[in-house]
């Protein structure tokens, strides 16, 4: 393996530096090697190299040291296009990411400095499409808060904002304890599709529990019913329970009809998609081990793009799809889940 100035090639098992003319021989898993052809390396040549990444000796820093980024643009886009729709189905986008890289044979580093700001450009193409459909409701929002419009409107838009922050409230707080503990613990393919397959009769239950509640409008809900609904977007924090699927379940079993359960649902994802990028972009500046992070290319920005219009279609589909399906409405997603999760085991197991 060699650098010529900031490029990765192969050169007869050698990372030479093009700027220093310095020679790291590597060996099985990046492991150094105490000599080339005979001739001993010198302490500063057997640089500190670790099994999955590549520590430059001591002077020897920048993008030339950090491994590539392996993907390709048909699988960023097709990630993209995964993001964009699994993200506001009840389907579960983590379930998803998680499973479908190993089914189709990638091996993607999401380890990688480059990879974050890929991620970070998708979730916010995500958030800027629901903020684009649902603008109007996000505009009248802004005025209650800046006092214009009509009073009657004003307050009933501002006890909605107040709802919104309630419920987003359990998930802000559990998902900055636990988020990262139960992704590292649960974000293996058989679990994914264990809880791929407990969304879907989480989904088809909350159809068949439902059917006793009432139609109310979101004006309806009180605060105790916006909290509830936000305690069960934390059920989402297990990959493959999806947030969306939860939240219009929340709704429903609050009394809400399908279309307002998901309206209040993706009307919630909004800030807590910005909210979660938002964390995420300090790391892109500084990476693990002290190494710089990535930055924004144009294949992260042009994945991102593609992202947002699935999400615009997504958004659109289902709002139309909740309004014109008020029985079982759920079920379909429901069935997809449950065979999808259940051949992830069989297929992982």
């Amino acid at each position: 393996m060699a650098i010529l100035g900031t490029k990765w090639c192969r050169k007869d098992d050698q990372t030479r530096s093009h700027d220093t003319d310095t020679v790291l021989v590597l060996g099985p898993r990046w492991r150094p090697r105490a000599s080339v052809r005979g001739k001993p390396l010198v302490p500063a040549e057997q640089s500190l190299l670790r099994s999955d990444r590549v520590f430059p000796p001591s002077g020897l820093t920048g993008p030339a040291f950090r491994k590539p980024f392996p993907m390709t643009t048909l699988q960023a886009i097709i990630l993209a296009v995964i993001q964009g729709v699994t993200e506001l189905f009840p389907v579960s986008s983590l379930g998803h990411a998680v499973l479908l890289p190993p089914v189709l044979g990638w091996s993607i580093d999401q380890h990688s400095p480059q990879f974050l700001p890929f991620l970070v450009v998708l979730h916010l193409g995500t958030a800027v499409a629901l903020m684009a459909y649902f603008w109007r409701d996000w505009a009248d929002l802004l005025l209650a808060v800046l006092g214009q419009g009509d009073p009657e409107q004003r307050a009933a838009n501002l006890r909605l904002l107040i709802m919104l922050v309630v419920a987003t409230l359990p998930a802000v707080v559990l998902g900055y304890l636990a988020n990262k503990p139960l992704r590292e613990l649960f974000a293996e393919p058989l679990f994914a599709g264990i809880f791929l397959t407990m969304n879907g009769v989480l989904l088809l239950a909350g159809e068949r529990l439902r059917r006793s509640a009432g139609e109310l409008a979101i004006a309806d809900l009180g605060m105790i019913d916006a909290l509830l609904i936000g305690g069960w977007q934390c059920v989402a924090l297990f990959p493959g329970i999806s947030r969306t699927g939860s939240t219009i379940v929340g709704g429903l079993l609050c009394g809400l009809r399908h279309d307002e359960a998901a309206r209040f649902s993706f009307l919630m994802a909004t800030p807590i998609i910005i909210g979660a990028s938002a964390l995420e972009i300090p790391k892109m500046f500084h990476h693990v081990d002290g190494a710089a992070g990535g930055s924004i290319t144009g294949l992260a920005l042009i994945a991102g793009l593609v992202a947002g219009l699935a999400a615009y279609a997504s958004v659109a589909f289902l709002m139309h799809y909740f309004k014109t399906h008020e029985i079982k409405a759920l079920n379909p997603f429901g069935y997809y889940c449950l065979a999808a999760g259940l051949a992830a085991i069989v297929w992982f197991a």
